[in-house]
């Protein structure tokens, strides 16, 4: 196997452990949503935007505290896509000119807050583009829009 083969695999495994153990921490029932409770629900949110915020190239982390939005590009094909602050159908993917193609959705298991929902996408889409993709809901927009 081709040492860039061997590398895609270990990114792909560290996305799907970090996916798998955000999941885990937020089942309901778990050590950190019995111990966080609702009143804990904004320290979980600003929490999951610090350590997004620490996978971000300064470049996407100007844009984010901007906008509210970063741009990643897939492993597979070099697509841009942007990801939105949010949970679902939040992703969009940009033509060659920057001009929305369609937008997606996929997310990780459970009952995540928003940093950790984009921080699972952005890992996804860079690591393995096509096996995220494999199981999102894509859907279209108009040129316009």
């Amino acid at each position: 196997m081709a040492v860039s083969q061997q590398i895609l695999l270990a990114a792909f495994g560290l996305a799907l452990i970090c996916m798998l153990l955000l999941s885990a921490l937020s089942r309901p029932g778990s050590f950190a949503t019995v111990a966080l409770g609702r009143s804990g629900a904004f320290e979980s949110e600003a929490r999951a935007l610090t350590l997004l915020k620490e996978w971000l190239s300064p470049k996407q982390r100007a844009c984010y505290e901007r906008f509210r939005y970063f741009d990643v590009v897939g492993s597979d094909t070099g697509t841009r896509y942007r990801i939105h602050h949010g949970t679902q159908t939040n992703i969009e993917e940009l033509s060659h000119t920057g001009q929305r193609v369609c937008k997606w959705c996929f997310v990780p298991e459970g009952n995540l807050v928003a940093g950790d929902v984009m921080l699972a996408q952005k890992i996804a889409l860079e690591t393995n583009e096509r096996g995220a993709l494999s199981v999102a809901h894509r859907t279209f927009v108009s040129m316009g829009r």
